[in-house]
């Protein structure tokens, strides 16, 4: 597979509007691709709290929308980051979207564990409570968006329901930038699954973000990295890697504590 990571920058004198039109031309770009992965709120900014509310869309607004016509434009499966949604009973997710190459919606995921202790996403949002996995012709995706990389249990998961890769769409913040890849190395080797990582560059709300976007195969070799600039990461993995290593070393078989898979409370 060739996937393709946009880590864009979100900069504050940037219109939505403008990032929107954009990030479908970076998507557009990648045509030839098999998978285009967009970072976490790349709309407003991971850490842009008080937009939150103003930026709140529903599922089926402007985001979905262009990211759905990019998709279809470049004849790839798209996951278009996340956005602030804003559901019919008026809460806020933070809302990751999946798009097949015919630019229909295959999946939306709304992040589990929220970020904050107590302020911030953390109150301002309502928690997701379902894994999600999307089949691709050639591998099963497992979601997670950003904090939910701290949860090894979610990954225990998603593996559980079928997962072979995880892919990660966040807005990392620079100061914990080891903790990032420490953690896409460990959440890979722990489930013998390529990690795709995928972070924002640039200053939301004056966070400063970690970039180095991700892919790690499932041994925990690093197979591209990006740095702290917008950039396009492009890597090519074979997904049959996950089956074949989970076959001639299988620590997975050998759980004692496990998570099926279940609806979250």
């Amino acid at each position: 597979m060739h996937a393709s990571l946009i880590q864009i920058a979100v900069n504050p004198d940037e219109s939505v509007n403008s990032r929107r039109e954009r990030a479908a031309s970076l998507v557009v770009a990648q045509r030839g691709a098999d998978l285009v992965v967009l970072p976490e709120l790349w709309p407003v900014g991971a850490f842009a709290y008080t937009a939150f509310a103003d930026e709140a869309e529903p599922l089926g607004g402007p985001t979905h929308d262009i990211m759905a016509k990019a998709a279809a434009e470049a004849g790839v499966w798209l996951h278009a980051g996340s956005f602030v949604e804003r559901a019919e009973d008026g809460t806020l997710y933070n809302t990751s979207l999946v798009f097949s190459p015919e630019g229909e919606r295959a999946a939306a995921y709304r992040k589990i564990h929220r970020f904050g202790f107590d302020k911030g996403e953390a109150v301002l949002m309502g928690a997701g409570e379902e894994l999600v996995t999307v089949a691709l012709p050639e591998t099963i995706l497992g979601l997670a968006t950003c904090y939910d990389l701290r949860f090894p249990e979610q990954f225990r998961g998603l593996v559980d329901a079928g997962a072979e890769t995880l892919v990660i769409s966040a807005g990392w913040p620079e100061r914990r930038r080891s903790h990032w890849t420490l953690l896409a190395q460990a959440r890979a080797v722990e489930n013998q699954a390529y990690v795709l990582a995928v972070g924002s560059a640039g200053t939301h709300a004056g966070v400063e973000q970690a970039g180095h976007s991700i892919v790690v195969d499932p041994w925990g070799e690093v197979l591209a990295e990006a740095g702290a600039d917008e950039e396009v990461l492009n890597v090519e993995f074979d997904p049959a890697k996950a089956i074949t290593t989970r076959e001639q070393f299988p620590a997975l078989k050998d759980r004692r504590l496990g998570l099926a898979p279940r609806r979250l409370a």
